[in-house]
This record gives structure tokens, sequence and C-alpha cells, in this order.
């Protein structure tokens, strides 16, 4: 008997950088050393203060209920992280506590978009976007990024040629994954105007606004007008290597955040208690070890970009953020006489074990596209693999 499912899981996507996590374990458990590029976990431990905060919640009786949009003096903390770092005042109200980043996006779109609504999102881009835009029956327009020499730039022309009367939202992911493209204040300023120009919301995907390596990191909402039509999606993951914590926030205009935890009450109550203590710990400890995991970070990156921009048939411009790189394989696969860049992937993955995403894992090429890409994360794997590795595949390549 076949299962009666409800029609919407039919709109339902997934992230299928898991499934290539799968097929490399399945090709580990024969013996191969393979190399983990795929997926953007991390392999730094979490500081001590912030697990010692968690164990002294837990032995403190922090474990029930807590209030639905969070702890108080977990969301004051977050109110003055947003102070420092993005400039703008807002106080505890303006904050929803959720379980991780992700959750943000979907709250953010079943509050803002009815049935119908445009909605602007990046493509290649995380393929949550696109997955709650279907669901919830909006009308996804992916626009797509420019290769330039110093990496990937918005396509604003893209953007703006899409606009019409039902576009109610965007989704920008400065600091992007996968190419971990940086707006300038000159593009970052120029989408500003978009949004104002045509009353557009916007979800600012900030979940790599730390992980920057030259320069001082930048918000949409340092532009006047932007904080009021602006929800932040906050992440502890990333900043304070917490990706399995699951802790995070939706931060934006009263009215939003309000219905944002309407919207917890419905799914999950509240977010672990004793996990909140934590991230109070985090905002408000040291950043001596989120300075060293930068460090960390910035060798496996330097180090992976020497091999790759030595391997024949690859190019990839220098990232100042995210643990990222999305190099251009266009010419390998054509010396190879591959045309498909998923054939690329497993060719790879069967001949050294280095495993990788592509830019088919981050949304449908866009019309048009002819060059072919590769994700390869950097955080969960140290420098002595990334050489060992890379230096397989640039073999394979020669």
């Amino acid at each position: 008997m076949s299962v009666p499912f409800a029609e919407r899981t039919k709109r339902l996507g997934t992230e299928t950088a898991f499934a290539v996590g799968a097929e490399a374990a399945s090709l580990a458990a024969t013996g191969v050393k393979v190399y983990p590029f795929h997926l953007g976990d991390l392999n730094i431990p979490t500081p001590e203060h912030i697990v010692e905060a968690a164990n002294r919640a837990i032995r403190e009786g922090k474990t029930g209920y807590c209030p639905t949009p969070g702890i108080t003096p977990l969301r004051e903390a977050m109110a003055e992280e947003i102070y420092r770092t993005r400039g703008f005042k807002i106080d505890a109200d303006n904050v929803s506590i959720q379980t991780g980043g992700k959750p943000v996006i979907g709250k953010f779109i079943m509050t803002l978009m009815n049935p119908g609504d445009e909605v602007l999102y990046p493509n290649p881009g995380f393929p949550i976007y696109e997955s709650m835009i279907n669901f919830h029956e909006g009308v996804g327009k992916p626009y797509g990024f420019r290769e330039t020499d110093k990496g990937f730039s918005l396509d604003l022309e893209a953007i703006e040629r899409q606009i019409s009367p039902r576009t109610k939202l965007i989704i920008y992911n400065n600091y992007h994954n996968p190419t971990s493209a940086e707006s300038d204040m000159e593009e970052m300023e120029h989408l500003a105007d978009i949004c104002l120009k045509h009353n557009i919301y916007v979800l600012s995907d900030e979940a790599y606004f730390d992980i920057l390596y030259d320069g001082t990191p930048k918000s949409i909402t340092r532009f006047q007008g932007l904080p009021e039509r602006t929800v932040i999606l906050y992440t502890f993951s990333k900043k304070f290597a917490m990706t399995g914590w699951r802790l995070g926030a939706a931060i934006g205009p009263r009215e939003v955040i309000e219905a944002i935890s309407r919207f917890n009450v419905n799914d999950e109550s509240c977010t672990n208690n004793f996990v909140q203590w934590a991230g109070v710990a985090a905002l408000r400890g040291p950043l001596d070890d989120h300075r060293k995991m930068i460090d960390i970070l910035r060798e496996r990156r330097d180090t992976a970009l020497s091999i790759l921009n030595n391997t024949k048939g690859i190019h990839v411009a220098t990232p100042d953020s995210t643990f990222y790189l999305f190099p251009n394989v266009t010419k390998a696969m054509e010396k190879l006489g591959m045309e498909e860049v998923e054939d690329f992937r497993k060719f790879v993955l069967e001949k050294t074990g280095v495993s990788f995403t592509t830019r088919n894992h981050f949304g449908t090429p866009l019309p048009g596209e002819t060059q072919k890409y590769i994700r390869l994360a950097y955080s969960g794997i140290d420098t002595p693999e990334i050489i060992e590795g890379l230096g397989k595949m640039k073999e394979l390549l020669g």
C-alpha cells in the first residue's frame, strides 16, 4: 500500500551535501582514505568556557522549559552584540532565539510571504532558501553572480530585472556560501537602494559574518532605512565552533520578531535552556579561541589555494571570508572530455578520495551558465590532509 503523502511534501527540497557525505562514508568503509571537503562542519573544538557554561547550567537545573523567545540574558547579550558589530540600537524584544540559523529562513518566509509572492534568492546559494520558498508556495526568483579576478560579485542587473509588483522579499547572503562572495560598500549600497525603492524586505543571512580574514565585516543594516525592513539570521555555529549545539537567532523589527516567536511556540516551544546559557558565555566571554580559529582557517585556505592554483585547468581567487573555495574547473573538465560537473566530482572521488560538492548542489544552474565550479570546504580537514588530498588531485589532473 502506498503512503498518501501530502502534496506539500513534493515541494520540499533537501541539502544534498549530506548525500555526498554519505557517498564518501561508503567509500571510506571500503578502506579508501577520504579527504572530507564536502560539508561545512568544523573539526575545531568549541571553546572550553562555553562548554563549562553549559555544564554549569545543567548542574544548576537549567534543564526545563524557558521563555519562547529565549532567555532574557541571551537576548540582551545579542542586542549588545548587534549594536557593537552592526552599529544600530535594538533591545531584547528585537531578538528571537532559534535552534540554529536554519529555522530563521523558514520562519522569515512564513511570516512575510503569502502564496504567490515572489522572493529573490541567490543561486548558487544555500539550498534551503529555495526549498522553503517552494514549500510555502512562493515564487522563487533566483539571481546569480559574476566571476571576477577578485572572486564573485552580485548580478545586480539580474536582481533588478526580475522585480515586479509581486516581489516581496529578497534573501541576501553576504560572505556567501558557496562562492565566498563579499560585497564592497558600493555593491551593498546599490542593493540597499533597490530594496528601499521597491519596498522589499530582506533576510540578511549573516552566518559567516565573523569568518573574515581581512577588514571589518559589514551588514546591509548599516544603511538608513534597512534595519526597519531586515531580519538578520545569526548563528553561533561558525564564530564559536558550535555547529552541533543548534543555537541561533532572528533579529529584526519588533513586530516581525514577535510573529517569528509565535512560530517558536508551535514548532519547538523553546530553544534548549542550558545551550542558551552557553550562548551567553560565548557572547560575553573572551574571543581568543575565535582568533585562533581564524588563524587556523587562514592557514588551511592559503595551503589549499596554493595547490589549486598550481593544478592544471583550475583557478580560484583568494576569498577574504567564509571557509569555502569555489574553484573554476572548466578547463580541467574539458581536458578530461567531461561535460557534467557531477561526473568530474565522482571521478576525482573514486581516483583520489577527495570529496567535495559542486555548483549543482547549490541550485539548478541558471540559463546561460557555461563555467563549471566545485566547492571545497576546508573547515573540517587539517592542513596535512589538505596537502595530501589536493596533491593527489593535482597529480590526477596533471
